[in-house]
């Protein structure tokens, strides 16, 4: 930027820009809403729902027009306001009563329903944050830089909760009431996000044709079919405002074709960043911290909790297990019978309690934060009920360490984090028809809440130890206990089982036969096809087995039938071996599944090559050099190479698809040609993860059950058993592609930080409390 007045004008421009784009947009929002009213209505449900539901379709018919008209009159007045910085509470609909009411002044208590309205507000604007975070970080990021502050402000309009905020309020001045909006929770959360999103990306566009942090990449891969009023808003604003300088890449001629190409991107190119993001919502969350408390940035030093507050979380800790303890019913499952809003009730009093044991701001401002932290985890409605009781009971021994430790705040990496996201990533996929695979993961994650508490004054040891178990058990647990998994795992253990052999046999006989007169026919059967059938022999009936032992004689016996034979006796001697070498070598190849026309293919090769050998075309192999390669043949496994430097990659595997079966899938073809990027993090895969793959026509759940060596074969399991095996490179380009997506954005403690945070922005206060 040229002047810091040109920065402060292309930043009041991109404001109006956005509330212009929320203006034209919200009419198209407000007729969605209301054709997925109806297309509600027209389900299948109880009696007493669909009731509810025509409800509110006839409420939402009636008011609709209420709803624009509050909405769009306080964009407008921020907009005549020239499009400041924040939103004024004048600027707000309000929030009682319908439009033209009346208003009496002076103080009164807050009613439950204004109470209820502001939870479903920010249960909104968490919907949209969800969609839209990583526009919004990018937008952010560029508009801080041109105003040259660290921070949006609270209200800024830019923020989504502001938008949520006036969209709630204008539906209750309207007349729509709570329960109304509740009936409609899953579309206006689902139209508001996507509007947001497109929002902040029109914004992100026009900044980058001002040259305003180009290098914060913008993902051009968002959809445009859902609301059209972006593009003629963004096309305006970039028309009034005159600027100099070259003409941005995003403008040039046939940059439309580059959008389309990289559409099934959208999601994966953020995903790749997840590490990044991840720091970044810790470090603003510190920065926030650090604005109203500076002492609590000392994150190097440990900081023992003071002695009365050590007691209250050991109380603490004391009463919440008895308390979800008496709530259970003998001999079912703790927290069968403890519902989320007792859980946080629970957690809330013992806040209370705490925050006045404490002994200094530090130490109150870590037990909001931890709270906050965990209303987060606990309101998370893909944990199943039953589960969250023992989220509930980590929160003291993680508040523990939370004070003690204070680079859990500043670090993902801290164990107690790690442990919450991989038992959170476990679980979050169980449905119903999977209630056996739950109870078994729950009864472990009962285990390691309970060995956690056991231990109260390890800090993070005894989360890294059971982290180790947890680890341990997933391992365990798809190998032989997960119905779903158990037989897949198997097979593709046999799978890279084979393939390591195969390639092991492979090097290993290139090595012996190096120095040998082989005629090459055979060299190529020996390379390509034999050591495939001694895999395969090898992985059914174990190494040492006599049939191993038999496909290795058939190998040295073909080695030498295919030598020079000079003498008569040697010539019979080779017409009295043939058909059962022959016969040797169909069974094995027969047993390696190769097919019967390419059985007679290899046959033919090998025939020739034996002709070869009667005919003194050959090579003679000397007396002793045979001996000695039969004897290394014998003891082959004592001179394979180590299988972890064995590059499984899918030039030196054997067609991989010759291992489908009813249970298992191999995938061969498919994705994108991965970058670096998508590479390291098909690595950073972990076992117990979600994800949604779309393969052969379907998009489904699986589930991240087994990882080979080197993580160079890696397999998914649907929740009905079926197995989806990739090859390392082949996995990445799923990832590139888009074609397999984790079912979590952002891991649950990174999730739920962003919730606090959300919290905080509104109201930062509540740290010093």
């Amino acid at each position: 930027m040229a002047t810091t007045a040109n920065s402060m004008a292309l930043a009041a421009q991109a404001r109006r820009s956005y509330v212009e784009g929320l203006l034209n947009g919200l009419p198209s929002v407000v007729q969605a809403v209301d054709q997925g009213a109806r297309i509600l209505l027209s389900q299948v449900s109880d009696p007493a729902t669909n009731m509810r539901r025509r409800d509110t379709v006839d409420d939402l018919q009636k008011f609709q027009g209420l709803w624009l008209h509050a909405a769009v009159g306080a964009l407008r007045g921020v907009l005549q306001s020239g499009g400041t910085s924040a939103v004024k509470p004048a600027d707000l609909p309000p929030a009682g009563s319908r439009l033209g009411a009346s208003s009496t002044g002076g103080l009164s208590l807050v009613d439950n329903e204004t109470i209820e309205s502001e939870i479903l507000s920010s249960r909104l604007a968490l919907a949209m944050m969800d969609r839209a975070s990583w526009e919004f970080t990018d937008m952010r990021s560029r508009m801080t830089m041109l105003e040259g502050r660290d921070e949006l402000e609270t209200n800024d309009i830019l923020r989504p909760h502001v938008l949520a905020r006036i969209v709630a309020n204008a539906w209750r001045a309207a007349g729509l009431g709570n329960d109304a909006w509740r009936t409609l929770q899953t579309v206006l959360h689902d139209e508001f996000a996507h509007f947001a999103e497109e929002a902040y990306h029109e914004i992100n566009r026009w900044l980058i044709e001002q040259r305003v942090l180009p290098e914060v990449d913008l993902r051009p891969f968002i959809r445009r079919s859902r609301n059209a009023a972006w593009s003629a808003s963004a096309g305006a604003t970039t028309a009034a405002f005159v600027h100099s300088g070259p003409t941005s890449p995003s403008t040039e001629p046939g940059r439309t074709g580059v959008h389309e190409e990289t559409r099934l991107m959208t999601r994966a190119a953020g995903l790749a960043r997840g590490g990044d993001h991840a720091e970044a919502v810790l470090g603003r969350l510190n920065k926030l911290i650090g604005r109203q408390l500076p002492e609590f940035a000392s994150t190097q030093q440990s900081r023992p909790p003071s002695q009365a507050l050590r007691t209250a979380i050991t109380d603490a800790q004391q009463g919440i297990a008895k308390r979800l303890a008496s709530a259970t019913v003998p001999g079912r499952l703790a927290g069968a019978q403890v519902s989320t809003p007792m859980l946080l009730e629970e957690l809330h009093q013992r806040k209370q309690q705490l925050k006045q044991a404490a002994a200094t701001p530090v130490e109150r401002a870590t037990i909001e934060i931890v709270a906050l932290l965990f209303q987060s985890i606990l309101t998370e409605e893909r944990i199943p009920a039953t589960v969250r009781v023992w989220f509930a009971r980590l929160q003291m021994p993680v508040l523990r360490v939370a004070i003690s430790e204070p680079d859990f705040f500043a670090t993902t990496d801290h164990p107690a984090r790690r442990l919450i996201d991989r038992m959170g990533a476990c679980v979050m996929g169980f449905d119903a028809t999977m209630r056996h695979a739950g109870d078994v993961v729950e009864k472990e994650i009962k285990r390691v809440v309970q060995v956690v508490e056991a231990y109260p004054d390890t800090g993070r040891r005894v989360f890294q130890t059971v982290l180790t178990e947890f680890e341990k058990f997933l391992e365990h647990y798809f190998k032989n206990e997960n119905e779903a998994s158990r037989k897949g795992v198997s097979l593709a253990q046999q799978v890279e089982q084979r393939e390591t052999l195969a390639i092991q046999y492979t090097i290993e006989l290139r090595k012996m036969l190096n120095e040998v007169p082989v005629q090459e026919g055979v060299r190529e059967f020996l390379f390509h096809v034999w050591a495939d059938v001694l895999a395969m022999t090898a992985v059914k009936s174990e190494p040492q087995s006599e049939e191993t032992k038999t496909m290795k004689r058939a190998a040295a016996d073909l080695i030498w039938s295919a030598s020079a034979k000079v003498s008569r006796e040697e010539r019979a001697e080779v017409i009295r071996r043939l058909p059962p070498l022959l016969k040797t070598l169909r069974d094995g190849m027969q047993n390696a599944g190769v097919p019967a026309h390419k059985q007679d293919e290899h046959i033919q090769k090998l025939n020739n090559s034996l002709a070869a050998a009667f005919t003194a075309k050959a090579a003679a192999i000397p007396h002793d050099r045979l001996e000695d390669l039969m004897a290394r043949l014998e003891t082959l496994e004592e001179l394979l190479p180590d299988a972890e430097d064995v590059e499984i990659d899918e030039s030196l595997v054997l067609d991989l698809s010759g291992h489908e079966s009813s249970e298992l899938e191999v995938v061969g073809e498919g994705g994108s040609m991965p970058t670096p990027a998508m590479l390291s993090w098909a690595r950073e895969l972990q076992v117990g993860s979600w994800f949604m793959l779309d393969f052969r026509g379907r998009n489904e759940a699986v589930q991240l059950a087994w990882q080979g060596l080197r993580k160079q074969l890696t397999l998914f399991v649907s929740p009905q058993g079926r197995g989806i095996l990739f090859q390392q490179n082949r996995l990445a380009a799923f990832l590139q592609a888009g074609l397999l997506v984790p079912a979590q954005d952002e891991s649950l403690t990174v999730r739920a930080t962003r919730s606090a945070l959300a919290k905080l922005d509104v109201d930062p206060g509540r740290l010093l409390n």
